[in-house]
C-alpha cells in the first residue's frame, strides 16, 4: 500500500496538496527510477514494496534507513558473490495458518520450508561478516535458527508440491504396494491379450486406462469371448475398451490402496501444518524481515551500480543543499556512455537558483536530477552522488516541468503552466522544494518575464528553496546583492558548437540561438538582420557573459596546466626518492662487503704467519740450517706483510670514506686492476663478476653475462683480490675441478628449488667468461625438482646451445651437462 506524505509528516495536508506532490513525482519520473531499483529485488513482495516507496519527512527515520542501506552496501563489498535466497510470497499462507483447523496445501508448506532455509542462510551470512552492520540487528533478531522444521519439510515435499515417499514409512509402504498392484494387473492383462485369437484383438493392442480402470482394446466380436465391463469404444464402434473380469477385483484393491495413500498424505499435511501453527507469529516476523532485507539489498545493489555514496542529512529545510558528483539515475542506468557529473551548493541564504544556457544543454536533465536526488534520499534510496553530499529534508515537493497542455480540459501550454504556478505558490513554504522548467515561456516575453519575476520574488520572500531554468534575460539580472537569487549556467563549447553539460554557478549562461543557427548554415543576411534586431541591453549582457566565459575558460586552462605540472613534479619527487633509496641500499651493501674484506684480510694474514711458523719448526726439527730457514721465513713474512698492508689500506680507505659522508670514494688505480681487455673484475656494489671489454678514460666498460655496464674504477675490483685457492666450498658454489678438461661444474645439492636460480646464472656467466665449452651441473637424483628447474632455466637461456642428462661417466641422472656455442 502506498503511504501518503500526511501519514509520515504529521501535517494535515489537503488532498489537493497530496495530488500536487504526486504530480511532482510523476514529472520527475520517480516511478521509472523505482522500477530500476525494484528489478534488483529477489521477491515479488519486495518489488511491490520498492515501487510503493515515497519520501519520508522525519530526519531520524531517513538517517536510519540510509544507514541500513549503507550496511547492506558494506555486505556487498565484503562478499560480492553472495546473493540472498528465494523469498516466496507467504501473505495468504500466514493468514491460513491463523484459521483453526486449516491444513496447508503441499506447495504452500514447501514455500514455508524455503523461507525458513533462506532465513537460516541469511542469519549465517550476517553472523560471519566482520564489517559494521549493526543497523541490521533487528533483521537478524527475527531470523529463526531452528533447522529441524525445514529439514522435515524438505524430506516430505518437493518443489512441485508433491508429497515424497520419504515423508513417512507408511506412505512408502503403501506406494510400494501400489506399484506392485499396478504391475500385477498389467502383466495379467498382457497375458490375456497374448492368449486371445487374432480375430478378437486389434493390431498393436496394449493395456491402457479408461475412467481410471485398466482395460484392453478388443474387436466388438471379442467382447463375448472375454466378458467384463465396456468402459469406452472407438469412434467407428469397431473397437471396445473392455475391463476383463480378472482385472475388476484387482483394480478394486488398487483403488483401496489409493484411498489409503490419500488418507496418509492428508495426515502428513496436517502434521506439517500443526508444526507451523504455534510459530505463526515468528513466521510472520521472519517473512517481513526477509522482505525488508530484500528491499534493502536491492537498494544497496543499485547504489553500488551507481557508484553512489550515502548523503549526509542536514536537518529540516531550509538548510544548505550541497551535491557532489551528482548524476541523473536514469542516465546512469542507460549505460549509453559516460555521464558527466555536476556539483552544486546552495547556501541557506541562497534561496533561488536561476539556470540558463543553450537549448539541449542539459538544463532540464539537471533540474530533474536534482529533484530525483532529494526525493530518492528521503525515500531511503541512496542517490547517484559522491562523498561530501549534504541535503536538507523537505516536507513537500512541487514541480512544473514539460509541456502539460490538456485538450480535454481546454488548457494551452501557458495555461497549464499558470495553473501549476498558482497551485504551488498557494501552498509552498520554507520547507518546500520547487522546480520550474523554462519559466516564463508560452506567452509574450515581456509579460512572461514580469510574471516570472514576481513569482520568484514571492517564493524567495517565503524562504522556499526554488530552482528554475529560463532563457529570459530579465531573470538573469535578478542575481544582485541581498536578493537571495543566484545565477548558474550550463557550459557550451563554442568551438565545437555543442553542450558540455557542465554546471557553472555564479554567472548566467547564453542561449547561443544565433550561434547555433549560424552553425546550421542559416543565410548570413538573415543572421545579420537578426543581430540588428536584438535588444541593446540584452546584447550588452550577452557580450559581458561571453567575456566572462572566455576568462573562465582561460582560468580552467591554466588550472589544468598547473595540475599537470604538479603531477609531473610528484613523479619526479617519487623518482628521486626511489633513487635515493637505491643509493642507500648500495652503500649498505658496500659497507658490508668492506667489513667482510677486513675480516678475511685478518684471517688470511694469520694463516700465512702460522704457515711460516710451521715451516720454520719443520726445518729445525729436520736438522736444516736454522739461519737459512729463518732468512726464508723472514722473507715470506715481509712479502705477506707488504701485500696485506696494501690491501688493508684499501679496506681502511673505503671504510673511512663511508664514515665521512656515507658514500664510498675509494679509488683504484687502473694498473692495479689489470684493466686490459679481457681482465676479470667484480662490481663492488652487487658482487657480480664480469670481464673488461674496453677502457674509456677513467671508466671501464664491463660485461656481465648478456649485459654491459660503464663504471668508474672505484666501483670495481680485480677478481685476483677476492678469489683464494682452497677456499671452503659450500652447496651451490661453483668450482673448477682439478681435472676438468675445460669444463666448469656447479654443485646444487643441499639447496631448495627457489635458491638455485642465481647459482645457475652465476655458473653460466663464469663459464661464458672463461670461454668454456661445457658446464656440469650437479643436482642429485632426489625428487627430480632440482633437475626440472635446471632444465627450465637452461631452456630459456639463449647462450646455451643445448643440454642433456649426464652419461655414465658424468654422474648419470644426477647431473645435467650444458653446452655453449
Amino acid at each position: 500500500m502506498v503511504r501518503k506524505p500526511t501519514e509520515l509528516s504529521g501535517r494535515n495536508w489537503a488532498p489537493d496538496v497530496w495530488l500536487m506532490i504526486e504530480h511532482a513525482l510523476g514529472v520527475l519520473e520517480f516511478e521509472r527510477v523505482l522500477e530500476r531499483v525494484a528489478g534488483r529485488a529477489t521477491s515479488d513482495v519486495g518489488r511491490r514494496q520498492i515501487l510503493a516507496l515515497r519520501p519520508r519527512y522525519d530526519v531520524d527515520e531517513i538517517e536510519r534507513e540510509l544507514e541500513r542501506v549503507a550496511s547492506c552496501m558494506r555486505l556487498i563489498d565484503a562478499s560480492p558473490q553472495w546473493t540472498p535466497g528465494p523469498i516466496p510470497d507467504l501473505e495468504e499462507v500466514l493468514t491460513q495458518l491463523g484459521t483453526p483447523g486449516a491444513v496447508l496445501e503441499p506447495i504452500d508448506l514447501f514455500r514455508v520450508g524455503v523461507t525458513l532455509k533462506t532465513g537460516i542462510g541469511l542469519a549465517r551470512h550476517l553472523d560471519g561478516v566482520a564489517e559494521d552492520i549493526s543497523a541490521l540487528e533487528m533483521i537478524r533478531d527475527r531470523m529463526i535458527d531452528d533447522q529441524e522444521v525445514p529439514q522435515i519439510i524438505e524430506r516430505s515435499l518437493d518443489d512441485e508440491g508433491c508429497v515424497l515417499s520419504t515423508a513417512s514409512d507408511d506412505l512408502d509402504r503403501i506406494r510400494r504396494s501400489l506399484r506392485g498392484a499396478r504391475s500385477s494387473i498389467v502383466k495379467r492383462l498382457e497375458s490375456l491379450l497374448s492368449s486371445l485369437p487374432d480375430r478378437f484383438v486389434v493390431p498393436d493392442a496394449s493395456v491402457t486406462i479408461r475412467d481410471g480402470r485398466f482395460v484392453i482394446p478388443l474387436r466388438r466380436e471379442g467382447k463375448g469371448k472375454v466378458g467384463g465391463i465396456v468402459h469406452d469404444e472407438s469412434q467407428t464402434g469397431a473397437t471396445l475398451y473392455v475391463e476383463p473380469p480378472i482385472a475388476i477385483e484387482a483394480t478394486n484393491h488398487l483403488r483401496e490402496l489409493e484411498r489409503e495413500e490419500a488418507r496418509e498424505i492428508r495426515r502428513i499435511l496436517r502434521m506439517l501444518t500443526d508444526l507451523l501453527v504455534p510459530h505463526q507469529k515468528e513466521l510472520k516476523g521472519l517473512f517481513e524481515a526477509l522482505v525488508d532485507f530484500d528491499t534493502l539489498y536491492a537498494r544497496a545493489q543499485t547504489a553500488v551500480f551507481w557508484e553512489a555514496t550515502p548523503p549526509v542529512i542536514n536537518g529540516l529545510a531550509p538548510g544548505t543543499l550541497s551535491l557532489r558528483d551528482a548524476r541523473h539515475p536514469l542516465l546512469v542506468e542507460s549505460k549509453e556512455g559516460a555521464v558527466i557529473p555536476y556539483d552544486l551548493t546552495l547556501e541557506n541564504q541562497e534561496r533561488c537558483l536561476v539556470v540558463s544556457g543553450p537549448n539541449t544543454g542539459g538544463k532540464s536533465v539537471f533540474l530533474k536530477a536534482t529533484g530525483l536526488i532529494t526525493v530518492l534520499t528521503q525515500s531511503g534510496v541512496v542517490p547517484p552522488v559522491g562523498p561530501g553530499t549534504c541535503l536538507p529534508v523537505f516536507e513537500s515537493f512541487f514541480a512544473d516541468i514539460g509541456d502539460e497542455q490538456s485538450i480535454a480540459r481546454n488548457l494551452s501550454t501557458f495555461s497549464a503552466h499558470l495553473e501549476n504556478l498558482y497551485s504551488l505558490v498557494s501552498v509552498a513554504s520554507d520547507r518546500s522544494l520547487v522546480l520550474i522548467d523554462e519559466m516564463g515561456t508560452g506567452t509574450d516575453p515581456g509579460e512572461g518575464a514580469a510574471l516570472s519575476r514576481a513569482v520568484l520574488e514571492e517564493l524567495v520572500n517565503r524562504g522556499v528553496t526554488t530552482i528554475v531554468t529560463s532563457h529570459l534575460g530579465e531573470l538573469k539580472r535578478l542575481d544582485t546583492k541581498g536578493s537571495h537569487i543566484v545565477n548558474a549556467s550550463m557550459h557550451f563549447d563554442t568551438e565545437r558548437m555543442e553542450p558540455t553539460y557542465r554546471l557553472a554557478k555564479g554567472r548566467p549562461g547564453r542561449s547561443y540561438g544565433l550561434a547555433i543557427a549560424r552553425n546550421l548554415g542559416f543565410p548570413a543576411q538573415i543572421l545579420d538582420r537578426a543581430e540588428s534586431y536584438r535588444d541593446s541591453d540584452e546584447a550588452k549582457l550577452e557580450d559581458v557573459i561571453e567575456r566572462v566565459e572566455e576568462q573562465e575558460e582561460e582560468v580552467d586552462r591554466l588550472v589544468l596546466e598547473l595540475e599537470e605540472e604538479r603531477r609531473r613534479t610528484d613523479r619526479l619527487r617519487v623518482d628521486v626518492e626511489s633513487r635515493e633509496q637505491t643509493l642507500l641500499e648500495l652503500e649498505r651493501i658496500a659497507e658490508g662487503r668492506a667489513q667482510a674484506d677486513a675480516r678475511q684480510l685478518l684471517l688470511d694474514a694469520r694463516a700465512e704467519v702460522e704457515s711460516v711458523i710451521a715451516e720454520l719448526r719443520a726445518a729445525v726439527k729436520g736438522g736444516s740450517d736454522l739461519e737459512q730457514a729463518s732468512r726464508i721465513a723472514r722473507q715470506k713474512v715481509e712479502r705477506s706483510a707488504s701485500r696485506h698492508k696494501k690491501l688493508a689500506s684499501r679496506v681502511t680507505s673505503k671504510r673511512t670514506d663511508h664514515d665521512q659522508d656515507g658514500v664510498s670514494h675509494e679509488k683504484s688505480e687502473p694498473e692495479e686492476l689489470g684493466t686490459e681487455e679481457g681482465a676479470r673484475v667484480r662490481i663492488r656494489a652487487t658482487g657480480a663478476n664480469g670481464r673488461v671489454v674496453e677502457r674509456r678514460g677513467d671508466r671501464l666498460l664491463v660485461e656481465v653475462g648478456a649485459m654491459r655496464f660503464e663504471l668508474p674504477y672505484e666501483e670495481i675490483e680485480s677478481i685476483d683480490f677476492i678469489e683464494e685457492p682452497g677456499a671452503k666450498e659450500r652447496a651451490g658454489t661453483w668450482r673448477k675441478p682439478k681435472a676438468s678438461h675445460g669444463r666448469l661444474e656447479v654443485d646444487l645439492r643441499g639447496l631448495r628449488v627457489d635458491e638455485i636460480d642465481l647459482e645457475v646464472q652465476r655458473a653460466v656467466d663464469e663459464a661464458i667468461l672463461d670461454d668454456l665449452s661445457q658446464l656440469r651441473i650437479i643436482h642429485g637424483m632426489g625428487t627430480g625438482a632440482l633437475r626440472k628447474r635446471v632444465s627450465e632455466l637452461l631452456a630459456v637461456d639463449t647462450r646455451v646451445q643445448k643440454f642433456r642428462m649426464g652419461g655414465p661417466g658424468d654422474g648419470g641422472a644426477g647431473v645435467t651437462i650444458a653446452t655453449f656455442g
